[in-house]
């Protein structure tokens, strides 16, 4: 059980790592071309900025099963 639960985490930080790496690369491309006078500059940082988003959207899913849960309401 364990396994496949991991093994869908994986799949979910694979897939957003390539949705965010081809945002950030498409952007860039973008911003590159219409801004910045094909300089090569916009193109690493928008694919620099989709990884680290998605490094970090991975490294808090894959942790999420050591975080301890709260379910006591609070009372006021």
């Amino acid at each position: 059980m364990s396994e496949q639960e991991l093994g869908r985490k994986w799949d979910r930080c694979l897939a957003d790592c390539a949705a965010k790496i081809g945002a950030g690369l498409g952007l860039g491309i973008v911003f590159s071309v219409v801004f910045f006078k094909r300089r090569t500059w916009p193109i690493a940082f928008g694919t620099g900025s989709g990884l680290g988003m998605s490094y970090s959207n991975c490294q808090k899913d894959l942790r999420a099963h050591y975080l301890l849960y709260n379910n006591i309401p609070k009372e006021e």
